[in-house]
């Protein structure tokens, strides 16, 4: 049986994180996380201040440009 956990970031679900030896593998559910997809985490926490700093750094980008 697989062990997965829903990661969120900024509101929304960023992707989800499947255990597997050594830690969780990333999924990317939007495509602003595409840069940790596949990535390996050592603890689901990890996982989420990744997704986290990189919706950070997105609504960063976007408000520029408003």
């Amino acid at each position: 049986m697989s062990e997965a956990y829903l990661i969120e970031a900024a509101g929304e679900a960023a992707g989800v994180v499947v255990r597997e030896r050594g830690g969780f593998r990333f999924f990317a559910a939007a495509p602003q996380f595409n840069a940790i997809e596949q990535q390996l985490f050592r603890r689901t926490a990890d996982a989420e201040r990744a997704a986290r700093a990189l919706a950070a750094n997105d609504n960063q980008f976007t408000h520029a440009w408003r």
